[in-house]
Order: structure tokens, then C-alpha cells, then sequence
């Protein structure tokens, strides 16, 4: 096997890994691209996958902590980049399966610290020991198991709901979106839940909410408000996003094109996040 089959045969973990590290599929592609050259020029390499994975975490390091910079800036709420997938034929399929790569799960990474996001992703998640971990940090052992202690109380304190399933996101998802499309405000009401919330990322280039909208009520009203003035998507599809279903919505009118991811949880809408920021949508093909 050439070094670039062994390369080849371990790209897809390490896309997981950076995009689950960066919550950027740019950086992410470009974090592991980044590694090729790298792994070629290595010599004694006795496990590939394990080489790879500390490399590519230190350059996803480096992009975390110029990324966390860069958000002391930014226009209104930061989200993800959305991981778009078509099923399970789908390359990057085994990406999206663990609920960690939800689009809630990875908000509630997005608060903590670099150093926090990287131990607790590659120990909880990709179960990498405390000393490569702390290699990757230049931090002691000690202190990599620090980072990754605080991240996971943050994570139980936030507590993401889990994946709801396939069939209760379709029901839902359908509901609801008809009961916008129809102006049926009790409707909406009663399909979302009493905490639903909803987050825009517009990076202040294009429309969303600036601020977290939270509560049924307000969320409601907000969104048939939105309907109301810019009228209702003719051309909207289905489409997983991080692993559940969302909506993948061109450019309308004065709306811009936009990727809509959603939280089911208790058959309800739970949260709705609204990627429409052009520059976390350049993968996308509407």
C-alpha cells in the first residue's frame, strides 16, 4: 500500500476529527490537506491513523485559537459551518453518525476554550490518551486531563438534548413547516417547544436575528412576522445537516439563500439554527 492509499484510507476519520475540532468543514478539509504533506515526508511512522490525528489536532489548534480572535468582532451569533449530507451513501455519512457532530452539540463546543475543546474531543470522543492529548496542547498530562474535566462539565451543564429519530424529525419538520407556510400561529405554537429557541448567523452581511430568540411565543412570532413581509419560500428541500433534518433554502426575493438546521426533541422544535452567513455556505450547492 502506497503512502498516499494509507493516507487515503484514514481521510474521512481525520475530516471527522477537524470538523468535530474547528466546527468548520473549510478549515477542516484544509487542516487535513494540510497534513498530507506532512505524512509524506514522515519516516517511521508505525501508526498512521494515530500520527495523523495529532497532527491534524495541532493545526486545528492553531485555526481555534485564531478563529476565537476573530469571534470578538463578529456581528451577532456564531454557528457552525452545516455538515450537508445526502444519506447513507454519502462519503462523509460517518461523519455525521455520532450526536456529537449535531449542530447543538457543537454550539455548546463553541463556548468553550481551545484548549477545553480540543481534550474533550479527542479523549471523549476519539478516546486518544491524556499524553498525546497533552502533546498536542504542549501542556502537561495534568493539565490536558484539567481541560478535558472542565469541558465535559460544560457540556453536562448545557445539556444538548439527543438525536430525536428519523421518523418523529420527519413528522415534526413536515408540521411545522406547513403551518408556517399557511400562517397557522397556533399551529407553530403547538409545535414547538415551551424553551425552543432560535439562533441566526448572518455575520452581519445578510438577515437573520442578531440575537437569540427564545421561548414558543417569541420564536412564533418572529418567524410569521419574517412571512408576513418577505412572504414564504417557494423552493425549500430537505436536507440532513449535521445528521438531522433541515432545510436547504436558495435566495428569494430580499431573503438570502440559507441553510436551516433543526433540534426535535419531545415531538417538538426544540431549536432552530439559521446559517445564512455567505461565508459558511460556500460548500453548499443550492
Amino acid at each position: 500500500m502506497t503512502t498516499a492509499d494509507v493516507f487515503g484510507l484514514h481521510r474521512t476519520h481525520l475530516i471527522g476529527v477537524a470538523y468535530r475540532l474547528t466546527g468548520s468543514f473549510a478549515d477542516a478539509e484544509d487542516a487535513v490537506q494540510e497534513a498530507w504533506p506532512r505524512f509524506a515526508k514522515a519516516e517511521g511512522v508505525q501508526d498512521a491513523r494515530a500520527w495523523l490525528t495529532t497532527v491534524v489536532s495541532r493545526i486545528c489548534l492553531d485555526r481555534l485559537r485564531s478563529a476565537a480572535v476573530r469571534r470578538e468582532t463578529y456581528v451577532g451569533s456564531w454557528l457552525p459551518e452545516p455538515l450537508l449530507t445526502t444519506g447513507e451513501d454519502d462519503p462523509l455519512a460517518s461523519v455525521v453518525q455520532s450526536d456529537g457532530v449535531r449542530m447543538a452539540a457543537l454550539v455548546v463546543l463553541d463556548r468553550l476554550t481551545p484548549d477545553q475543546r480540543v481534550a474533550f474531543v479527542l479523549h471523549d470522543a476519539f478516546s486518544l490518551p491524556f499524553n498525546e492529548i497533552a502533546d498536542v496542547l504542549q501542556v502537561s498530562e495534568a493539565a490536558a486531563r484539567k481541560h478535558a474535566s472542565r469541558a465535559r462539565k460544560a457540556v453536562a451543564d448545557a445539556d444538548p438534548p439527543p438525536r430525536a429519530a428519523l421518523a418523529e424529525q420527519q413528522e415534526v419538520l413536515e408540521k411545522f413547516l406547513r403551518a408556517m407556510a399557511s400562517g397557522d400561529i397556533d399551529g407553530v405554537l403547538e409545535l414547538l417547544h415551551p424553551d425552543a429557541m432560535m439562533i441566526g448567523d448572518g455575520g452581519g452581511k445578510v438577515r437573520t436575528a442578531v440575537r437569540t430568540v427564545s421561548g414558543a411565543d417569541k420564536v412564533a412570532r418572529f418567524f410569521l412576522g419574517l412571512m408576513r413581509k418577505y412572504g414564504y419560500p417557494e423552493e425549500h428541500r430537505p436536507m440532513f445537516v449535521n445528521g438531522e433534518l433541515g432545510v436547504l433554502m436558495p435566495a428569494y426575493g430580499e431573503v438570502s439563500a440559507r441553510v436551516t438546521a433543526f433540534t426535535v426533541h419531545e415531538g417538538k422544535v426544540k431549536a432552530i439554527y439559521d446559517i445564512a452567513n455567505p461565508d459558511k455556505l460556500t460548500h453548499v450547492a443550492f
